[in-house]
């Protein structure tokens, strides 16, 4: 940061130089902050500027929530929760239908791609939670079979 003083009309200012960014400057005059937009171009600095990336924090609900079936839990059935936010494009199962693992159940939009939701348990689809152009989060339940 450079520090200057000026005398304008009688007035002192002191004024502080922040940064300078392209033909941008953040300057400070007597504490109060002002982007100012310079008419040159300001000279390039030679020293790189460090860019940090922003941290991402994990999209896991909870550590401590079971991501896996309990073994002596009952095999077979369960539901379908949708694995991140989009639009149900189709639906491939009707309530009642014998699925089987791997199965496509529908196909669900997210960033402008189609995935297939496929099933992981084999069963009988008792419910289905959400129909064609429904908009879902991640987490939200889709389909249940028993």
């Amino acid at each position: 940061m450079k520090k200057f003083k000026f005398t304008i009309n009688g007035n002192q200012y002191e004024t502080e130089i922040a940064s300078v960014d392209e033909n941008n400057a953040e300057v400070i005059v007597n504490g109060v902050k002002y982007n100012v937009e310079v008419q040159m171009s300001a000279q390039i600095s030679k020293t790189p500027k460090l860019v940090r990336s922003v941290s991402v924090p994990s999209t896991d609900v909870h550590p401590a929530v079971a991501k896996t079936r309990n073994p002596s839990a009952p095999k077979g059935g369960g539901n379908i929760q949708s694995p991140l936010p989009g639009t149900i494009l189709d639906i491939m199962v009707k309530v009642g239908d014998t699925v089987k693992i791997g199965q496509r159940l529908l196909v669900l939009e997210a960033m402008k791609m189609e995935n297939n939701i496929e099933s992981d348990k084999a069963g009988t689809v008792l419910s289905i939670a959400k129909q064609k152009g429904d908009s879902v989060m991640e987490g939200d339940l889709l389909i249940v079979i028993g």
